[in-house]
């Protein structure tokens, strides 16, 4: 019974978690252009504007159920239960705290990359069930690009994998702190097993590993279809890309999954990279910083700042740079990322082999 309990409760602490962080997001991302772009955002619903997003959720919310007369309907019902699932399903692995994660399993990188690319087919079954023209070129412009750029991204995996020489995401997270079970060393010469802090981070364990997050994030950017790679949703030549059919209710859904991904691949990002739940700061000499500021609760905290930081960075993109061209979009993905990734995939092993041995 307690079991049963759990995987019935773990999956509403998911879902409770995406939905706050969305209504959040959505927010966050308002003011951030607003910023940017020298003006205030919301200001005129609630205090500072900060129910506005929750408002715009029960306008969502009660709108009617429209399906094109001649959509396909299974397919076009299913389509955002599709999208949405595939990322609901990949927090399933992502470790929060230290042993503190709904599934420890030792395959959970894999898992991950294999059940978030779910999520292109539930893209094309939106694009091809709406029966719209422009919501299938969107769709096929969609997974064009979110296919090339599962190359990167999981080239840059297997070099971090390379380094670690796991796929279990809890031992990757133990790899990059002071409870880690190998000794670490800062750029492969000084050790810093007992510092910890900032230092231990995987990013600084090899002098590529900086240049393949880059890539990772580059990529990642690419994968949620964030500016400057959003031309599958460009309004100016696809009207709303391959959700232009969807409102109500199941626009919430494509919507939620949107933001879903971008904190997926952003906590991915920082488990992998930038040391998970372990604190940035070291123990120096007999202050202890990192020693007070490991645990459960401080796990979560660290875990969640950090990934949020990476939100914020993604938003700030959007509103700063430009959009690519289709063909842009492509080069930086076959000539520059793909050949780098490679290339850093070599280096780790080579890495591996000489200097950690």
């Amino acid at each position: 019974m307690t079991d049963l309990f759990i995987h019935i409760l773990v999956p509403i602490a998911i879902f409770t978690f995406i939905a706050g962080f969305t209504l959040f997001a959505v927010y966050a991302e308002r003011k951030i252009a607003g910023f940017v772009q020298d003006r205030l955002g919301p200001m005129e619903t609630g205090k500072y504007g900060l129910i506005q997003t929750l408002a715009d959720i029960l306008k969502l919310l009660q709108k009617e159920f429209i399906t094109p007369s001649s959509a396909d309907r299974i397919l076009f019902a299913l389509a955002p239960i599709v999208i949405f699932t595939a990322v609901f399903i990949g927090f399933s692995v992502i470790p929060w705290a230290p042993d503190f994660m709904p599934a420890d399993t030792n395959t959970g990188l894999f898992f991950i990359m294999a059940i978030v690319s779910i999520d292109a087919i539930g893209i094309l079954m939106a694009g091809w069930g709406s029966n719209n023209k422009y919501s299938l070129l969107g769709a096929v412009r969609a997974i064009a690009q979110m296919v090339s750029y599962e190359i990167p991204v999981g080239l840059s995996l297997i070099a971090a994998v390379m380094i670690t020489q796991t796929l279990n995401l809890n031992e990757i997270g133990h790899l990059q702190g002071i409870n880690s079970p190998e000794s670490i060393y800062f750029m492969g010469f000084w050790d810093v097993t007992d510092i910890g802090g900032i230092f231990a981070w995987h990013i600084f364990q090899a002098p590529h590993l900086l240049i393949v997050y880059i890539i990772f994030f580059i990529a990642s950017l690419a994968e949620c279809n964030r500016a400057p790679f959003d031309i599958p949703e460009a309004e100016s030549e696809l009207i709303g890309g391959f959700h232009t059919e969807y409102g109500g209710i199941k626009f919430a859904f494509l919507f939620l999954a949107e933001y879903a991904m971008m904190f997926l691949v952003s906590i991915l990002g920082v488990v992998i990279f930038l040391g998970g739940w372990n604190s940035p700061l070291p123990n120096i000499g007999s202050i202890r910083l990192a020693d007070w500021t490991t645990g459960l609760g401080w796990g979560l905290f660290w875990t969640i700042t950090k990934s949020l930081t990476i939100v914020g960075i993604q938003m700030w993109i959007r509103w700063t740079l430009p959009r690519f061209r289709a063909d842009q979009l492509m080069t930086l993905c076959w000539k520059i990322l793909i050949p780098a990734s490679f290339i850093c995939l070599l280096i780790s092993g080579l890495w591996r082999i000489i200097v950690m041995l």
